[in-house]
Formats: structure tokens, sequence, C-alpha cells
């Protein structure tokens, strides 16, 4: 049984697959919106895809199925797939249980941080989105040594405990009445709930766009 009914035979059979029987697939991660890899699927990659909830594409230096995950175990569980307004490609919205780069890195595109910086500037909201791929890269790659890594390999109640620790030390920052201790403090708070939103599987966005949903309620103009 197909576990995508949204796509349904129509849609499936209104994709149009080049001159080589393939179409090309933007995998992408369904927490942080990130891009993950670009691969190729053709009829049956497509429809093994559908009937697994797994990914499954068609290598065209080895000319044969692949199942993402099948030697690494870093399988791609499908949570969507759309078809673009040509219906020649396909986007690919999954939930990784581990990098999806073959050199062990989140995402193919995935850079060091300095370049995402550059890359995002210096503003509050791009700084929180270079953050969170970096928390990111973190869960799925755990680096050795990454303090990160050390807190997701403890797990929920350890990075709990940690949100807790930082929420008492930004309250005795502002009683203190230090703003360089502050600073640091709400930083560091920041940084544990960016953690356990991960952990959690909730993409900042989403908390941003509550505040946006705030934001506008308390508007003047939304008042009047």
């Amino acid at each position: 049984m197909r576990l995508f009914p949204s796509l349904t035979d129509d849609a499936l059979a209104d994709v149009r697959f080049d001159a080589q029987g393939l179409a090309p697939a933007i995998v992408q991660d369904q927490a942080s919106g990130a891009v993950l890899t670009l691969a190729y699927m053709n009829k049956e990659s497509l429809a093994r895809t559908l009937e697994t909830g797994e990914t499954w594409f068609y290598s065209r230096s080895r000319q044969q199925l692949w199942h993402k995950g099948e030697t690494s175990g870093h399988t791609q569980k499908v949570v969507t797939i759309d078809t673009d307004c040509d219906h020649d490609s396909l986007l690919v919205v999954v939930s990784p249980s581990g990098p999806a780069c073959h050199t062990g890195r989140f995402s193919c595109f995935d850079g060091d941080l300095e370049s995402e910086r550059a890359r995002f500037g210096e503003s509050g909201h791009d700084i929180l989105a270079a953050l969170e791929d970096r928390i990111r890269q973190r869960e799925q790659e755990r680096p050795e040594g990454s303090y990160t890594t050390y807190l997701f390999d403890k797990g929920i109640d350890k990075i709990l405990k940690k949100v807790g620790e930082e929420t008492a030390e930004v309250i005795i920052a502002a009683k203190n009445r230090s703003a360089d201790e502050l600073r640091c403090e709400t930083a560091d708070l920041m940084y544990h709930v960016m953690v356990l939103l991960r952990e959690q599987t909730l993409p900042v966005r989403d908390v941003l766009t509550e505040l946006s949903s705030r934001y506008a309620k308390e508007s003047p103009r939304a008042k009047s």
C-alpha cells in the first residue's frame, strides 16, 4: 500500500522524466528546511520510495537503484513528496537518521560556520539560522570533542537540566545588574534552548512565526 496517497496515480503519471528516464529530486530536511542533497529518481525508485516511506534513488554512475542508508544506516524517512509546476522535478521532504552526504556531513551543501556568517551577515535572525544549522550538523555528525555532541549523546534529561541551570544564571545576572554577565548568560540560555528545539525537532522558524503572530496582535494598527 502506498504511504503517500496525496501523490495520486494521476500525479505520478504526470511526472515528466527526461530522455534517460530520470527526474531530479531535491531532498530537504523537515526540521530546518535545509537542502540535504540533489539526487535522481526514475519511475521504479520513485515507486519504491512511495511504497517503503524511505528514499530510493537511481545512480547515474552505477546505473542502478540505491536505497539511501542501506549500508550506512543513515536512512531518510519521507514526510512529503511534491512535484514542481512543470512536473519535471521532485521535492522530497525527509526526517533523516544521519548525515546525507557520503563525506559524513549533514548536507552535501554544508559549509563551515565562518562561511555561513559571511553568507548570512550579522542580523539576529541570520545568526540564529547559522547557529541552528551548526547544531543540526552536530546532532547528525556527532564529531568527537564537541560540547553539542556531548549534550545530544546524554539526551533529553541532560539538555533540560542545562536549560534550567542557564535560566537560573540569567536571573542571577539580572539581579547583579551586570550587563556583560547578562549578555553572556542569555547567549548560553538561547544556545541550550536551541539544542532543546533540535532534540524535539521543532524548527526555530516556528518559534519566530509564533512571535511574529503575537507581535501582530499587539500592533496598534491591528487593534484599530
